[in-house]
């Protein structure tokens, strides 16, 4: 893998495919060249059994994973497969700290994670590989610090995974990963990553915010609010000076949620960054009529004559 997995891009990869493995005879008519690229496949997921072919039955897997609509499926109930993932994954742990992770470790669990996505993407598979808390090898890679090439593409297709969960709106995935204090490492991600990987932690944590369940796990308490205030502040100021507007886009759309809860709002009138009241973003917004109605509404929660609850704001709160 000498370039960045596709799979970086949250949804890319997604799969349509529906149902279990196929064979050449799984369906009447199909054409010839479909059972011979999941014969092809078959095979490269049997290859990755023996340690002499697996490295590059990954790379072949992970170029064509695309091509094959069941893999997903395929992936997890073939013997061993996932168990062979996890020992790919751990097995560079100890490269983390002190870190001296190489490019060609990197590449090779990049692989790795790009199939995990396509698992996670996949309907018939995504809660299989929530239930069994795959996501929780991946933890570690979040952690890192190292902006170095290799840290920055383990750390991407490790959100790449995560994304792809979240992109389907399920209760049951927010409340997991909130549950594992996923919110903390994606903010960690936004405040250092490369801006690619910025953005996808931010689209993580929006996601999570859009989903009751996410909004009061942040709202609970003020140090948690406040610790995603800070960071979504920080990222606005140095869009200042770099500016993205896919990056904007999400925040913005953070920040909308937020206002959503009433102590949340109430919080905002104080601590949303100015250079979101004012015109600094203008011209970076004039080409997306979506976020601007987004940030108008926003401006309107904050600043309209919204009544505070009885309770007080977030200095009420325990």
């Amino acid at each position: 893998m000498t370039n960045l997995p596709q799979s970086l891009s949250v949804g890319v990869s997604s799969f349509r495919g529906r149902g279990g493995m196929s064979s050449s005879s799984s369906s009447v008519g199909a054409p010839v060249n479909k059972d011979r690229k999941m014969q092809s496949a078959e095979q490269l997921v049997l290859d990755l059994s023996d340690p002499n072919l697996r490295e590059n039955a990954l790379l072949e897997l992970s170029k064509k994973r695309e091509l094959f609509q069941d893999l997903p499926p395929l992936l997890w109930h073939s013997f061993g497969t996932i168990s062979v993932f996890l020992q790919e994954i751990v097995s560079i742990y100890p490269a983390l700290s002190p870190p001296n992770l190489t490019l060609a470790q990197s590449n090779r669990v990049c692989n790795v994670l790009a199939l995990l996505q396509c698992v996670a993407s996949h309907p018939d598979t995504r809660l299989l590989l929530l239930n069994a808390h795959i996501p929780l090898y991946l933890y570690p890679f979040l952690n890192t610090t190292s902006k170095s090439t290799p840290f920055e593409y383990l750390r991407l297709t490790s959100l790449g995974v995560i994304g792809a969960l979240v992109k389907v709106d399920n209760t049951e995935v927010i409340s997991f990963l909130v549950s594992t204090e996923i919110v903390p490492r994606c903010l960690c991600t936004m405040e250092m990553g490369s801006e690619l990987s910025k953005t996808v932690a931010t689209f993580i944590v929006q996601k999570i915010l859009l989903d009751d369940v996410g909004l009061n796990y942040i709202c609970t308490t003020s140090d948690r609010f406040f610790e995603v205030a800070q960071v979504l502040g920080n990222m606005v100021g140095a869009l200042a000076e770099q500016p993205s507007s896919r990056l904007l886009k999400h925040i913005i759309r953070c920040y909308l949620r937020l206002s959503d809860e009433p102590r949340a709002c109430q919080a905002l009138k104080i601590c949303l960054p100015d250079m979101l009241r004012d015109d600094t973003f203008s011209s970076c917004l004039r080409e997306d009529p979506i976020t601007r109605r987004w940030l108008q509404q926003l401006l309107l929660n904050v600043n309209g004559n919204r009544v505070a609850l009885q309770a007080g704001g977030f200095d009420r709160m325990p």
